[in-house]
């Protein structure tokens, strides 16, 4: 990463092929096409932050292959400071999944992706950031998952603000109280944490009944803002400032592939500029509309200024 002028936001984890049917489905068994796109949960929100002006950095592991290549190609064009983002001498992890107006099936077939180390998290830039963002899709392997806490915890120490999009699943993390373990650990340095319904019963082994309910279990765990999105529905937050739901909007859903990942940008947006926790719930779904109706990664620039249209600056 640069010396100088660090980056506000660095997002830590998976950058990979999304293979994403071309006609929606409900199983792969059903899918005969697929379209390649580039994925990757961390590596889908840094982008949206560069495409909304935020500095923002992405640390990640890719093959030393033609979709390692094809990849870091890509995120090298985005306005992000890609210095962390290393080949290395694995395949290029790729996912297989469905394109959905719900909740996408998926099968993921991984070697590079956790192939992270401390060296690309280097010290002087872990100081400096505002946000440290991950996965519970990074924090399953190792040696990802050692480099990743170690350079949280120093995030923390620092005074830096953690943050976890909890997307949990048990084809990507089998070892089920393992995960449980180590989501509360990060929470307990004071994370942001935002957790999908879906994800959370994953997690947890029971739907969410009352959202007020989760959020206070994970504040237990020691999070200090917490975000759960709820669907269709709308999202649910929570922090010191008092809790908010939040609506969601009918609109017109091309594929919800990354919807999860644009939400998070835009309320990480909003947060980085100083608004409170509904505006950037609110920013958050905004950010989320936009994605929710488009198929593959946002083109060009999105001006941030489209997010705060549902509120007055303070």
């Amino acid at each position: 990463m640069k010396e100088t002028n660090y980056p506000s936001v660095l997002a830590v984890g998976e950058l990979l092929i999304d293979l994403i049917s071309t006609s929606y489905a409900e199983t792969l068994d059903d899918v005969t096409t697929f379209e390649r796109i580039a994925g990757g949960s961390p590596a889908n929100m840094a982008s949206n932050l560069g495409r909304l002006g935020q500095p923002a950095a992405l640390v990640a592991s890719v093959g030393n292959d033609d979709m390692g290549d094809y990849l870091h190609k890509f995120v090298k064009d985005l306005a992000l400071d890609t210095t962390g983002v290393h080949q290395v001498p694995y395949p290029t992890t790729l996912v297989l999944v469905t394109k959905s107006r719900q909740v996408s099936n998926f099968e993921a077939y991984r070697l590079a992706d956790c192939q992270i180390s401390k060296e690309q998290l280097p010290d002087d830039v872990l100081k400096a950031l505002k946000v440290f963002h991950t996965t519970c899709f990074a924090l399953s392997k190792e040696p990802a998952r050692g480099a990743i806490l170690e350079a949280a915890s120093k995030v923390a120490e620092a005074g830096g603000q953690l943050s976890i999009d909890a997307n949990y699943a048990s084809k990507i993390w089998p070892d089920l109280a393992e995960a449980q373990e180590i989501v509360a650990a990060y929470c307990s340095y004071g994370a942001m944490v935002k957790f999908s319904d879906v994800d959370w019963e994953r997690l947890y082994g029971h739907p969410i009944d009352q959202p007020a309910e989760a959020a206070q279990f994970l504040h237990g765990l020691g999070a200090r803002t917490v975000c759960i999105t709820l669907g269709e529905k709308g999202c649910f937050v929570s922090n010191e400032e008092g809790q908010h739901f939040v609506l969601a909007r009918p609109i017109e859903v091309v594929d919800t592939t990354g919807a999860g990942d644009a939400f998070w940008s835009g309320f990480l947006c909003a947060y980085l500029d100083g608004f409170n926790l509904y505006q950037c719930a609110l920013a958050g779904r905004r950010m989320a509309e936009i994605k929710l109706q488009h198929f593959g990664p946002l083109p060009g620039k999105v001006d941030k200024r489209i997010l705060y249209l549902d509120f007055q600056p303070e």
